[in-house]
């Protein structure tokens, strides 16, 4: 696959940002939706996209407030699809079409869920390899998985790939709350705050319903929500605790981190410092580029044609890793090491 070339028609990082969620339409792909019992009496959902002799299998972690219905997801499920592959794509809680049932939600740094799913994929098909892609807040969760995994890490899962991921939740948390991105933060914040007051139904004293109003930074409602219920002391706790920046140096199979350095939800100085763990962990390749947003990284001359690089990108590289071990094609190893220079 050639370099990611930013579309020209394109010209600010939140142009490539909002591009997907207002203006792009992918095809629905033919997913059947599993509900699965957790062992805390809760449940998730599970959008399938069943191929019985597919040797290979996607597991799909979506973003904040994601669902099966956002571009990127499909676009995920359509490249899996037309290599023959099978997939699944996890939908956290409180993100299905009906709200979860404990008083817990999702988080980025909750991976509980995460094993549940991939564990029942290895039961039912423990020949199949499973290669594991998160967006977003999911690649935060997916690396944190990996991490925490290390050495001991299901053989079946040969390779990852994580796209614009916030590696340090603090620093992310705060750039949010600055010039233009604060659009995208009264965005998640409204949705977050809407499914608190559904839970309160449930659960009043999940959260002070006046407090709940007052709350209009995700530094915010991370402090007040977030992290006490999930049994976090506060904001900095729970970051601190769920950063993914903290769990790559343990990551023990090739994983491809796509992220660009325009990123709107993150400080540059972040993907610095994950460059620099990096050079001690040769299972981590780096393609950072200087534009492309937030889950962006849309491609094509013409605005009528778009074209969107980020999943095509990711399954590009899982399919180079059909088997553990496999060393890195030369084009990966240049893309890791000189991803600015390519743009």
């Amino acid at each position: 696959m050639n370099p990611f070339r930013p579309a020209w028609w394109l010209p600010s990082p939140h142009a490539h940002t909002l591009w997907g969620k207002l203006f792009r339409r992918e095809p629905r792909q033919p997913t059947i939706a599993e509900r699965w019992t957790t062992p805390d009496g809760d449940f998730i959902d599970v959008h399938r996209l069943k191929n019985p002799s597919a040797e290979i299998r996607l597991v799909i972690l979506h973003g904040l407030e994601g669902t099966v219905r956002s571009s990127y997801a499909q676009g995920l499920l359509g490249e899996a699809r037309a290599r023959g592959w099978a997939a699944d794509m996890l939908i956290f809680r409180s993100c299905s079409e009906d709200m979860n049932l404990t008083r817990r939600f999702y988080h980025s740094g909750e991976t509980t869920d995460v094993a549940l799913l991939v564990n029942r994929l290895i039961e039912e098909r423990p020949d199949q390899s499973l290669f594991l892609v998160g967006v977003s807040l999911g690649g935060n969760v997916l690396l944190k998985y990996l991490g925490e995994q290390g050495a001991d890490l299901p053989r079946q899962i040969k390779a990852a790939v994580a796209v614009s991921v916030p590696f340090d939740l603090e620093r992310a948390s705060r750039h949010i709350d600055r010039g233009f991105a604060r659009i995208y933060q009264r965005h998640f914040v409204r949705s977050l705050k809407r499914k608190a007051l559904i839970k309160l139904e449930k659960f009043p004293d999940l959260i002070n319903r006046d407090q709940l109003t007052k709350l209009h930074t995700m530094y915010e409602l991370d402090d007040a929500m977030t992290a006490p219920i999930h049994g976090f002391r506060d904001a900095r706790h729970y970051y601190s605790s769920s950063s993914s920046i903290g769990f790559l140096k343990r990551i023990s199979i090739p994983t491809l981190l796509l992220s660009a350095v325009d990123d709107p939800f993150l400080p540059p100085a972040v993907l610095e410092d994950v460059r620099a763990i990096a050079r001690r962990n040769n299972h981590l390749h780096l393609e950072f580029t200087k534009h492309g947003g937030h889950v962006g990284f849309v491609e094509g001359r013409n605005p009528f044609r778009p074209r969107y690089y980020a999943e095509r990108r990711a399954v590009e590289f899982l399919a180079n890793h059909a088997e553990r071990g496999v060393a890195l094609p030369p084009e990966d190893i240049h893309r890791g090491n000189h991803a600015e220079a390519q743009v």
